[in-house]
């Protein structure tokens, strides 16, 4: 039997200690970000939600240490890419099987405001013990109350933005890191005229090849718009 397509989840824009200051330059770009939200584990957030995706803006309060220490040295910019799982045990051992060193599933929650009422949001998170790409990193996440994140009032971006398209990525061998980004994701890489695609159900990861980029790097978000319009994120950092 054919499986179905895994899915993309959400992208990460790490701001560090400075979400205070960057997220009011989304919002310029005619956004509508969630309330800043702080989780469990101490790290805080605001959010672009989109159709069944969104992009997290990602950092730590300001004056205080890094809050985790897998975020700790991760720079500016858009650096995680989030796949979604259905069932992260399911999905942790699949990926132990498969030779990658993995973290045990993990729970992450935050307060979220939604319609008025505070909400508890709640995920199960699998991580990597060694990142299994160099350059960014990737987990999978599992949305325990989807309902705290895609609600009505945090999609209504008066931009008109919908969903997330496309990403890409660059790397000097553009086949292997497509392939390595397929093999943890359980999807499908696939040749293009001018790199390789990564294909997920909601959108497609496509990577171009640099001889420049020793160490693989994401490069851009593009987003629909309602309109039918595509634009590339203008990640304001």
């Amino acid at each position: 039997m054919q499986r179905a397509p895994s899915a993309f989840d959400h992208a990460v824009i790490m701001v560090r200690d400075r979400l205070e200051a960057l997220a009011p330059q989304y919002e310029r770009q005619g956004f509508r970000l969630s309330d800043k939200a702080v989780h469990n584990l101490g790290s805080c957030n605001q959010l672009i939600v989109l159709d069944d995706t969104y992009i997290e803006l990602l950092g730590w309060p300001p004056g205080a240490p890094p809050a985790r220490k897998e975020i700790a040295d991760s720079p500016l910019g858009l650096e995680a890419l989030v796949f979604r799982c259905d069932d992260a045990e399911a999905t942790y051992e699949r990926l132990r099987q498969a030779g990658f060193a993995v973290n045990p599933v993990q729970e992450l929650t935050r307060m979220a405001r939604v319609g008025g009422r505070e909400m508890q949001a709640r995920f199960h998170t699998v991580r990597f013990a060694e990142q299994p790409i160099p350059g960014f990193r990737v987990y999978f996440c599992r949305h325990l109350t989807p309902e705290c994140v895609w609600a009505p009032e945090f999609m209504d971006h008066p931009n008109g933005a919908r969903r997330l398209a496309r990403i890409d990525a660059r790397a000097a061998d553009a086949q292997a890191l497509a392939r390595r980004m397929a093999l943890v994701a359980d999807a499908d890489a696939q040749p293009q005229t001018d790199g390789w695609d990564v294909v997920l159900s909601n959108l497609r990861i496509h990577v171009v090849e640099d001889a420049a980029a020793v160490t693989p790097a994401l490069t851009t978000l593009t987003l629909a718009y309602r309109d039918g319009s595509q634009h590339v994120l203008n990640t304001g950092i």
